[in-house]
């Protein structure tokens, strides 16, 4: 799919994490021998950062930020909402396909998604242009639905 690339932000439509944003890895248009379908690696937060206020002390914004869980997961295609947003994540050195097989190593790589989610999330203003600064805000959003 040419609309779907690595860094777009997705809206996921079904199984357990339907309504949670994500961001994609890796798109596999053709599909591989495990999956014969359009597919993607996307790696998205099943739970948001609470909300912040500008009168909370420093040490509070950081706790509520701390609550990020991420995920990472191999999706249909048919089964993502593209966005209009892409963020500047640099997701394929931290997510290797070849970790997602093994479990411990999985456990592994969410803490990586962890930190470097949390990292950008109190990061925001330092990125470089203002359409990927609008996209990491976006993503951090809770969806209103």
């Amino acid at each position: 799919m040419a609309i779907i690339k690595a860094g777009k932000v997705v809206i996921v439509l079904a199984g357990r994490h339907a309504g949670k944003k994500a961001v994609v890895v890796k798109t596999f248009d053709d599909g591989n021998s495990d999956k014969r379908f359009a597919h993607c690696l996307i790696a998205g937060v099943a739970r948001s950062p609470r909300k912040v206020t500008r009168k909370m002390s420093e040490a509070k914004v950081k706790k509520r930020s701390r609550v990020m869980k991420p995920f990472i997961k191999y999706v249909n295609v048919r089964h993502v909402f593209p966005t209009r947003y892409v963020v500047d994540l640099d997701l394929r050195k931290a997510v290797d396909e070849a970790d997602l097989v093994d479990p411990e190593r999985k456990v592994e790589v969410k803490k990586n998604l962890k930190k470097l989610f949390e990292d950008r999330y109190l990061n925001q203003k330092e990125v470089t242009s203002e359409k990927k600064a609008a996209g990491s805000a976006y993503f951090f959003q809770k969806l209103r639905f």
